[in-house]
């Protein structure tokens, strides 16, 4: 039996010989990985943000609810001080289409009251013969547009003679809806002036302390525990006391602002102080100390933007917080005070439980609280996830 020689037993050479070509691979899989492995970090955690089905439409709502505060005066039906004397106390009226059997198109019936002397309630019926019918971009109540123009224009309301009182009206006779509307403007924006200035000093002084660390960083954790320790509410609630009468709204709404952010900022510092200690001992930190970088300009352009990610997700959970303080204060009658009007100031007439006994749609100005807060929430956890885009 003859042995077969080294020659035959060679295996086959299965490499191509033939120059490279990079078209040859699938195209498809090569230019999404190169998409993907040259993406910016800042490209990857909006990919991974948009993931988050509802972080999405809770930042869709809260751009269109933000937005909204611009134009309160266009969308809103009446003016913020409008008075409708013989409608005090209003139920909501219901849109219609329908009018025996036949589309007539967004109508609203005329109502008539009677008084209840039992309760002293006033009884709302709705008269089925008169009907009026709602107009889009029409003329109403007029109102001077940011101080800059006047005008008359609104997205909706009712013919002449007829009323549109979608959520009711109060004890004043003034449309509920439209002071939620333009009590959106204050207690939305208190919330990202206040988050503007708390981030400000969680920033200087978390970073300070988490920097130099040793006595400075001592110091500033034992003042930060002593605020952190009093009740959050009564100190609110002694701050806001101390307020004097006679100041104008406009004072008094900057100073419940600045209240509300000094007493905020304690937990962002302490993000920013851990963050910046788990980072100042990386090589390019001390890379830069080495070639005489001073302290500020560590800070500021390589320590900070390693960790502003993780800061914005940490801000987004604080505004609830001070949106519910201002709301909180001004219920208690403690906070904003009329002619402002805020969503709190709104919710005060309802601690009479009486009267919401007999009107419940006076506590109507929580839900947009409610809604606003739940879409900061999960705004707030969808972008916590996406500062990490790399897990």
């Amino acid at each position: 039996m003859t042995t077969p020689s080294r020659k035959e037993n060679k295996l086959a050479h299965f490499v191509s010989k033939e120059p490279f070509d990079p078209h040859s691979v699938d195209h498809h899989v090569s230019a999404a990985q190169e998409k993907y492995y040259l993406a910016s970090q800042w490209k990857l955690m909006w990919w991974k943000f948009t993931r988050h089905r509802l972080a999405v439409i809770s930042g869709i709502f809260l751009l269109l609810t933000y937005f909204s505060i611009l134009i309160s005066e266009f969308l809103a039906p009446y003016g913020l001080h409008t008075r409708n004397v013989d409608f005090i106390f209003a139920p909501p009226q219901s849109v219609h289409f329908f009018h025996e059997g036949s589309f007539v198109g967004p109508f609203v019936y005329g109502t008539d009251y009677r008084l209840n002397m039992e309760n002293l309630q006033r009884v709302y019926t709705e008269d089925k013969s008169r009907l009026y019918r709602l107009k889009f971009f029409c003329r109403g109540d007029a109102y001077e547009f940011w101080g800059l123009f006047k005008s008359d224009l609104h997205l909706v309301c009712p013919e002449k003679g007829g009323t549109l009182f979608l959520l009711g009206t109060d004890r004043l006779g003034r449309d509920i809806l439209s002071r939620i509307i333009y009590g959106a403007r204050i207690s939305l924006t208190i919330g990202l002036i206040g988050i503007a200035i708390s981030f400000s000093l969680a920033l200087v002084i978390g970073g300070i302390a988490g920097y130099y660390g040793g006595i400075v960083d001592l110091f500033t954790q034992r003042v930060i525990e002593v605020i952190q320790s009093f009740p959050q509410i009564p100190l609110w609630m002694a701050l806001s006391a101390v307020l004097p009468v006679t100041w104008s709204p406009l004072l008094v709404y900057f100073a419940i602002t600045v209240i509300l952010a000094m007493l905020d900022w304690t937990g962002l510092a302490r993000a920013v102080r851990s963050k910046i200690l788990s980072l100042r001992e990386d090589d390019y930190c001390m890379a830069a100390q080495l070639m005489g970088a001073r302290p500020r300009r560590v800070i500021g352009r390589h320590l900070l933007p390693g960790l502003m990610s993780h800061l914005i997700a940490s801000a987004t959970l604080s505004i609830p917080t001070i949106i519910l303080g201002e709301t909180a204060l001004s219920f208690l009658g403690l906070g904003l005070r009329p002619p402002i009007t805020s969503w709190g100031v709104l919710l005060n007439e309802a601690q009479n439980i009486n009267v919401v006994a007999l009107y419940p749609w006076l506590i109507l100005p929580v839900v947009p609280v409610v809604l606003v807060i739940i879409a900061f929430n999960f705004l707030g956890d969808g972008l916590r996830d996406a500062a990490d885009p790399y897990k």
